[in-house]
């Protein structure tokens, strides 16, 4: 079965870094990537636009192309966005069978137990991490452990299994930063490149950020 990949975020705004990983994510695991925008994440500060205007730009980013995808189940659901929650729903729908990963950049991986029911991520998905080549790791030891146990190199099998495992995804380097993008709209800058041009300029004609 064809992996399916969930990327989760505020995406306040959604911007390239973000699309970027997401795509070259799809690209070596041979999978469908939904993007999940948090209603209330648990571990960061709250969105500045609310859950229909950052769905809104989310729809224009991924215009015009198929394997990136929006769902929007967390914007649904009342209360803190626990992924492992939206793990299990996903894996009712989508049965014992099919691999799912989720997509953490190397600093959200890195805090992963500090998360609601850690560990019962690793029964539900794989995990793959999205840093640059050569990155270096310096893990809690309790996060270091479930590595030595589960790391398995992305041209191997774990596709015959549902979940379990830590996949190594290499990404390009785009240091590009929400916060920094609303700085400078705040500051009446254009932050013109760093997010696609209907996203731009969608946020510019509604004045949000500014």
């Amino acid at each position: 079965m064809r992996p399916l990949a969930l990327l989760g975020g505020t995406f306040d705004p959604i911007h390239n870094g973000h699309l970027r990983a997401a795509w070259e994510a799809a690209e070596q695991l041979a999978a469908d990537v939904y993007l999940l925008p948090a209603n209330v994440p648990p571990h960061r500060p709250q969105p500045v636009l609310d859950a229909d205007q950052r769905v809104a730009l989310l729809r224009l980013a991924l215009a015009g192309q198929e394997r990136l995808r929006l769902d929007t189940r967390e914007l649904e659901r009342a209360g803190p966005s626990y992924t492992v929650d939206t793990l299990l729903a996903l894996r009712a729908e989508h049965g014992p069978r099919r691999p799912i990963v989720l997509l953490l950049g190397i600093d959200a991986f890195a805090g992963l137990p500090g998360w609601n029911r850690w560990l019962q991520l690793f029964d539900l998905a794989h995990i793959a991490v999205l840093a640059r080549p050569g990155h270096a790791r310096d893990y809690a030891p309790a996060l270091q452990e479930q590595c030595v146990l589960r790391d398995c190199p992305i041209d191997a099998h774990w596709r015959d299994r549902p979940a379990g495992n830590v996949l190594a995804v290499d990404v390009s380097e785009l240091e590009i930063s929400a916060t920094a993008i609303r700085r400078q709209l705040a500051r009446g800058q254009e932050p013109r490149f760093l997010l696609p041009e209907a996203v731009l300029a969608e946020i510019q004609a509604r004045r949000w950020y500014a």
